[in-house]
């Protein structure tokens, strides 16, 4: 079968598309045919060796779906034929640009009829960042007030739909060509996040603060987020651009009892619990993933430098 693999970490150039055997079904794995592999930028941090990957040449890919295509004696809930999607590969397992891929069961979930196993390979990695952010950690009721910064990205534009299907108020910032589709996805204030009111504004549409707040870059937006936050508001942390986090006014964010998380779709006590939910809600279409574009896998370099420096909104696929 044809797999991309990095031989040692670097820049793209270290991509590499080989010819390898394919992967046989053992322990509690299934053997998948790749329909779709979400590109992410956790992929390109195992590629840069930032993140240690499971063994050397790796296949990248932290997202998988497609069509289980042989099953382990000792695996009861899958079957041949089954088509499903999964996340949590990369770290401890080959990943999902190739094709095909053994997955073990505790990181899958099947996929309902009408589901495309194109926009759920999408999904995994997204999804249950922005489930675990908004339901486990931060506890979203219906009726509060969310914040999603950027709402156009891959965890943003599922986030808005989920805190949407909860019955939140939905606020969020992206650049103004993303703004009506984030409205047809759910938001019921999207706000330019170049504009210089931006505090004002997140104020005003959430009728004085917000209770619930999804941060993707806390070294910019950490004392923003104390700012417009509401007296116990949760802010939940999924990433920054420098390590470098901090307050400049640690006060506004005492004076509100303000609780911060920081969280790793990694540590997941079961992966199954929420995929198995979020793809009840993309068979109800109240969740879509919108692809913005495809790649092949000869185009995986191309595909990891776009999700790295272009501006889109949903998320890039490798259909092998």
């Amino acid at each position: 079968m044809r797999a991309v693999r990095f031989h040692e970490h670097g820049g793209r150039e270290v991509l590499r598309v080989d010819e390898v055997d394919r992967p046989e079904a053992t322990g509690h794995d299934v053997v998948v045919e790749v329909g779709g592999a979400g590109v992410n930028p956790v992929d390109t941090y195992f590629r840069e060796g930032s993140y240690q990957p499971f063994a050397m040449p790796m296949i990248p890919g932290v997202d998988v779906a497609g069509e289980v295509v042989e099953v382990s004696e000792y695996v009861e809930d899958f079957e041949e034929g089954d088509v499903v999607y999964g996340t949590g590969l990369s770290k401890d397992h080959y990943g999902g640009y190739a094709e095909y891929v053994a997955v073990p069961t505790d990181r899958l979930a099947k996929l309902p009829d009408g589901v495309d196993p194109i926009a759920a390979g999408g999904a995994g990695v997204v999804a249950v960042t922005a489930w675990r952010a908004l339901v486990d950690h931060a506890g979203l009721e219906p009726a509060e007030t969310a914040l999603i910064h950027g709402g156009s990205g891959g965890v943003g534009h599922v986030a808005v739909q989920l805190a949407a299907a909860a019955g939140a108020r939905v606020l969020t910032t992206a650049a103004p060509e993303y703004h009506d589709r984030l409205r047809e996805l759910g938001a019921d204030a999207v706000l330019d996040y170049g504009r210089d009111d931006l505090a004002d504004a997140v104020r005003e549409a959430g009728g004085g603060g917000v209770d619930v707040i999804l941060d993707h870059r806390l070294d910019d937006y950490l004392q923003f987020d104390a700012d417009v936050a509401n007296v116990g508001a949760r802010v939940v942390g999924i990433g920054e651009n420098d390590p470098r986090v901090g307050f400049e006014r640690s006060s506004a964010a005492r004076s509100k009892d303000l609780r911060i998380t920081m969280m790793s779709m990694f540590n997941t006590p079961d992966l199954r619990v929420p995929l198995r939910k979020l793809a009840y809600l993309m068979s109800e279409r109240d969740l879509d993933v919108d692809v913005a574009r495809t790649y092949d896998l000869d185009e995986a370099g191309e595909a990891q430098r776009a999700v790295m420096e272009d501006s889109f909104l949903g998320k890039l696929v490798i259909v092998p």
